[in-house]
């Protein structure tokens, strides 16, 4: 996966992931990877400083927490995914009984 596409899932997942508990870069990592991402500590730290400054995580000490705009930001993501998943879907539907 080309490494902008790759920036773009794994800040989503960072999103998804501070829904359920507060990251820090070191919890983030193995989690990270049992998803497929190839990703190191500096890379996360980036990530979630990026996330950050768009007052979607809050930093605190070593962690980060989802604010209310990263709530919200995080909805509209699913509501897009939602689309694109059912687009992408019916075209893998179609190239695969072609």
């Amino acid at each position: 996966m080309h490494a902008e596409v790759q920036n773009l899932f794994v800040r989503i997942h960072l999103l998804y992931l501070a829904q359920n508990q507060d990251l820090t870069v070191s919890d983030a990592l193995p989690l990270l990877e049992e998803r497929g991402y190839r990703v190191g500590e500096r890379e996360i730290k980036q990530e979630l400083e990026h996330l950050t400054q768009e007052n979607f995580l809050t930093a605190h000490g070593d962690g980060w927490s989802l604010t209310g705009t990263g709530i919200e930001e995080f909805k509209e993501i699913l509501a897009v995914f939602g689309r694109v998943s059912e687009e992408l879907l019916e075209t893998g539907k179609k190239t695969s009984t072609a």
